[in-house]
């Protein structure tokens, strides 16, 4: 007797823009192996954002669950309203993920092992070593019987912006904290260096203006007008086409990095507390890495521990431009 086929799946997506789109080839994967079934997205803001427009993609939440009263009782209501589907799966380790997926009465449901997930739910694989994307999509394979004989890029389905110049990007900012952030007068330093070739764009969300403000005093004390910062101006739509139509890029570990990686935008990043085997710029074929191999790095931790930053204070621009003249862009 043959098995029915997957109509529909439930995906709890990571809460940051960069894991999301990390997620983005295990969602894929997930359509290749049931091509007939229809999305339901559940996650933060931001990622919700990002990748509903995914054409397979019939529903999309975000999920509230945190906001006022009992969080539990929230879970189970919100389950409710999102119903039974043929699959869930969590990119999210986290208890009330699964207890979401277990509420909706989801006869296969999936999470990375774990307590909760052991408890709660049908299937809670142990976590697959290596690039962030590689655990996502481990998750993917641990439902089907079918190998995934080659990864799939990261892809987002926003139409790119078209700038009327070649244009570099500049993103200062990380969301995680300020040991990932390289610091604004290198940034400005490394753009001046670019100016005459590219026009140049300032990214960064609503608390990183500042940051962004000072690379844009930074570039007019260097005589550099043909710049744009916007800093806290755009929506994540208009973030991720921006970016995907940069002609080049050069920012921190951060979304805007993973953005920029699945637009297939020449990126240099800047790398420093964070492990960069696992959170890279999965399959862009013209990237580069900057980083120290310090004895107390990567420490994974949101400010210095040791109040001396030395990880990202020691990069120095003339280290990033050289990255960037290794990418043979011009």
């Amino acid at each position: 007797m043959s098995t029915p086929p997957v109509k529909s799946i439930l995906i709890i997506l990571p809460n940051w823009l960069g894991d999301a789109v990390m997620a983005t080839p295990a969602i894929e994967a997930l359509c290749e192996f049931y091509p007939h079934a229809k999305l339901t997205l559940v996650g933060s803001f931001v990622s919700i954002e990002a990748l509903k427009y995914h054409p397979f993609c019939h529903r999309h939440y975000v999920d509230e669950t945190k906001k006022g009263g009992s969080r539990l009782l929230n879970t189970y209501t919100f389950a409710k309203r999102l119903g039974r589907h043929d699959i869930a799966i969590s990119f999210r380790n986290q208890i009330h993920a699964s207890l979401l997926l277990k509420f909706t009465g989801t006869p296969i449901t999936i999470a990375r092992d774990s307590w909760h997930a052991r408890l709660l739910l049908t299937l809670s694989p142990q976590a697959k070593e290596g690039h962030l994307v590689e655990q996502y999509v481990s998750l993917v394979e641990t439902l089907t019987t079918k190998e995934i004989a080659k990864i799939s890029p990261l892809r987002l389905f926003i139409e790119p912006h078209r700038y009327e110049r070649a244009t570099l990007g500049i993103n200062p900012g990380a969301t995680y904290g300020s040991a990932k952030r390289w610091y604004p007068e290198k940034f400005a330093r490394v753009a001046a260096h670019y100016a005459g070739q590219y026009n140049i764009v300032i990214f960064g969300g609503p608390s990183e203006t500042e940051m962004a403000q000072a690379i844009e005093d930074e570039l007019i004390r260097l005589g550099i007008t043909n710049f744009t910062n916007l800093a806290g101006k755009t929506s994540i739509k208009e973030l991720c086409a921006h970016i995907g139509g940069l002609s080049l890029f050069v920012t921190n570990d951060s979304g805007p990095m993973h953005v920029a990686a699945a637009y297939q935008v020449p990126t240099v990043s800047i790398f420093g507390p964070t492990r960069h085997l696992e959170t890279s710029q999965w399959k862009n074929r013209q990237s580069a890495i900057v980083r120290h191999d310090l004895e107390c790095a990567p420490c994974m931790k949101r400010e210095c521990p040791l109040k001396h930053h030395d990880c990202m204070k020691k990069i120095e621009a003339d280290e990033v431009i050289q990255a960037i003249d290794t990418l043979g862009l011009s």
